[in-house]
């Protein structure tokens, strides 16, 4: 079971980037997937989720209206579109795997876990 997160780097305020979360080694279109991000000496934040049946989403406050979250089930990937970036968007940003395949903002739904990408928004 592997969960790869890549597409970070440093962006200026008002950017954007493109997040990518590709899975391999499980029933992909069966989990729903979250996207989580800590900052250096804050706690872990949830920032969004996509369901596995309809593909339903949810988005934290701090990225509503900004960040939009889709799947190709075809490429077994999750995608995280971020668009006019903030420097409080800095952080490392990782995509986990709900078993359960419904919509969650608690990590401790999250079975599995990806290694992280740095996001930094600064000009």
């Amino acid at each position: 079971v592997q969960l790869q997160a890549s597409g970070g780097g440093l962006v200026q305020p008002g950017g954007s980037l493109r997040l990518s979360c590709r899975a391999s080694g499980f029933a992909f279109d069966y989990y729903a997937i979250g996207w989580f991000r800590q900052a250096p000496g804050k706690e872990r934040e949830a920032i969004s989720c996509i369901s596995s049946s309809d593909g339903s989403t949810i988005y934290a406050d701090s990225v509503k209206g900004r960040f939009t979250m889709s799947r190709d089930r075809a490429e077994n990937t999750v995608y995280l579109q971020m668009n006019s970036l903030k420097p409080e968007d800095t952080a490392v940003y990782y995509c986990a795997a709900n078993v359960g395949g419904y919509l969650s903002s608690d990590s401790r739904r999250f079975d599995y876990w990806g290694q992280g990408t740095q996001v930094t928004v600064s000009s």
